[in-house]
């Protein structure tokens, strides 16, 4: 069996290469830096086994971000039989800066020039048999989104493993003893990257360049914030609107299947403790959470891929980087934040991609002043219950000024942060900005609904079940008449009256760490002594809340800690992992949850003043 090691620069559809040639559906989102750790598949080759390992993306193995570490130790350790080099064909030249020094690594190596159909696109011309001669190894052109030229690198990598193509001679090391020798290194492989490209590529003036015309809009300083603004307006309208009626249907599929397994309990002839356990606490609450999560993902997630596979997301990074490197901080944070929006678990894993150790850190204490999707029906609850008035273009509004108020935040704690425990200079970075590209729909559906949808809707779930079974024994036991919900929600009165809320919805919060999710169906069991839970509609839901006093004005600062307080269990064992720190995890927590007490005490005494 061959090893053979895929290297190349972040975006040049390395990863989907991967993907065609092993029938392994690993995510390839369209920004850069994607891929961290080492991903491993096989394929099958005229009756002979392949693994093919994808190396994180990486500008340079002159190693400076883990990414490059990581691809320069595996290809220095010899332990691949080929490498295949990818560059991106719509910017050849770039990509042979890497390519020249992964040659001088790796003798056996076979040159895979990808994106060839968006180099046609783009009026662009690349002559891979002058290329091949130039660089003196195989060079085999692709187009892996469509799977071709595939075959043809197969047949390239199996020549080179079997020893039917020459080695290259001995090679110049890629770094010297000397920062000046690096230097003067690092800039023989610029000039003959340039020399290689000017004579292998051929620009076509007819050619149209969408990728030009649309940074013209999307970058300026003005009207790219507005499309970004309108962008995140109508990915939450869409949220909204198409969200509700699906969760009810849901619900109303619940309720039915739950009304069968509770007549069969009683047929059963079960304890009367041990229905209420499953039905009322360990169904009930995960019945709940499914109903309320699945719909407002399915559409969240796939929109949001869209985006990203469209190429769109690095233009936010660019638009971005400014205010964070004004607060000391990265702008590839942006990148992170996004990665957030679905899960700030996956973003603080995400923020490897950033090379300073001083910014991933504010990275990843950051990460949770973005409400993740755990909170986001939450927030449309709140938002569609007081402040909408039934509109769901003025509820997306509203969360659109939530999310704002949720990056201010992010900045504001970040400068924070650099001016006191993580005190430095922002650094440069390189990001690049990949040629936008038509999505691939079919993917774009499966990937967000399997990867991100039902991965995060069966964590949930995993978490919902168990929570709800001591929430329901809360619930039901009593000492002198009064449930241990009820009292614990009365223990807590004083500070939640503090934070403009109440006992009941700062428990719900406590007892709501291990996810978000099961902060509203937790609510409703506290308001509800524990009768039962699972079959409330919005409608219904609204209805209790307004039966216990509920006002505006409490959905105003609920809103307010639902976008401001400690991470979820799940991401605050991420950030132990990633910081390897107790002291970090610690100020993780207590970071947001600083933020969320000041600003809704402070919006508790401003709402006093208004009659």
């Amino acid at each position: 069996m061959s090893l053979i090691a895929l290297a190349g620069n972040p975006n040049v559809g390395k990863s989907t290469l991967f993907n065609a040639l092993t029938g392994r559906n690993q995510h390839t989102g369209n920004w850069p830096g994607k891929t961290v750790e080492l991903a491993q598949g096989r394929c099958q080759y005229k009756g002979e086994e392949i693994q093919i390992v994808d190396l994180p993306g990486a500008y340079s193995l002159v190693s400076r971000s883990p990414e490059e570490q990581v691809a320069e130790d595996f290809l220095r350790s010899g332990g691949a039989d080929c490498t295949v080099a990818v560059c991106d064909a719509t910017c050849l030249e770039r990509s042979l800066i890497l390519v020249l020094q992964v040659l001088a690594l790796s003798p056996k190596t076979v040159v895979c020039v990808n994106l060839m159909d968006e180099a046609r696109r783009a009026g662009l011309q690349v002559d891979t048999a002058r290329l091949e001669r130039e660089l003196g190894v195989p060079v085999v052109a692709t187009s892996a989104n469509r799977g071709e030229g595939t075959q043809r690198l197969l047949e390239a990598v199996r020549s080179v493993c079997d020893g039917f193509v020459p080695l290259l001679p001995e090679r110049a090391p890629i770094r010297g003893e000397t920062e000046e020798e690096s230097d003067a290194i690092a800039r023989r492989f610029v000039l003959r990257a340039e020399e290689v490209a000017s004579k292998c590529v051929e620009k076509n003036a007819a050619g149209k360049n969408l990728t030009r015309r649309l940074d013209r809009i999307l970058l300026n300083k003005w009207s790219g914030y507005l499309v970004m603004l309108l962008l995140l307006l109508g990915v939450f309208w869409l949220t909204i609107e198409g969200a509700n009626y699906p969760s009810q249907g849901l619900q109303w599929c619940f309720d039915r299947l739950g009304e069968l397994l509770r007549s069969g309990a009683e047929r059963l002839a079960f304890p009367t403790w041990l229905t209420g356990a499953l039905l009322d606490g360990i169904y009930a609450t995960t019945a709940r959470v499914v109903a309320v999560m699945l719909p407002p993902m399915a559409i969240f997630f796939p929109l949001f891929t869209l985006l990203e596979d469209f190429g769109y997301l690095p233009r936010v990074a660019f638009l971005m980087d400014h205010r964070f490197r004004r607060c000391g901080a990265c702008g590839k944070q942006s990148l992170t934040l996004c990665m957030g929006l679905g899960c700030n678990a996956a973003g603080v894993t995400g923020c490897r991609i950033i090379d300073s150790r001083r910014e991933r850190l504010i990275a990843v204490l950051t990460n949770a002043f973005v409400p993740c999707n755990g909170r986001f029906p939450a927030l449309i609850f709140l938002i569609s219950l007081s402040f909408s008035g039934g509109s769901a273009l003025l509820g997306a509004g509203v969360l659109t000024l939530c999310l704002l108020l949720s990056v201010a935040m992010t900045l504001l704690a970040s400068g924070l942060l650099s001016h006191t425990a993580l005190k430095g200079e922002p650094s440069s970075f390189v990001l690049e900005l990949p040629p936008y590209r038509k999505p691939q729909v079919g993917q774009v559906l499966v990937r967000s609904v399997r990867d991100r949808t039902l991965f995060v809707l069966g964590r949930a779930a995993a978490v919902a079940a168990p929570a709800g079974l001591v929430i329901w024994l809360l619930a039901n036991l009593h000492i002198g008449g009064t449930s241990l919900l009820q009292g614990a929600a009365a223990v807590l009165e004083k500070p939640g009256i503090l934070l403009g809320m109440n006992g009941a919805v700062l428990l719900a919060f406590l007892l709501g760490s291990p996810a978000n999710e099961l902060v509203l169906p937790i609510l409703m069991l506290t308001l509800t002594a524990g009768t039962g839970l699972g079959g409330e509609s919005s409608t219904q839901m609204a209805g209790i809340l307004l039966e216990n006093g509920w006002t505006w004005r409490e959905s105003l600062c609920t809103l307010v800690f639902f976008l401001f307080h400690w991470p979820c269990t799940t991401t605050l064992l991420t950030i132990r992992k990633e910081t390897g720190s107790r002291k970090w995890t610690l100020l993780a927590l207590l970071l947001p949850t600083a933020f969320g007490c000041v600003l809704c005490i402070l919006l508790h005494f401003a709402l006093l003043l208004i009659p």
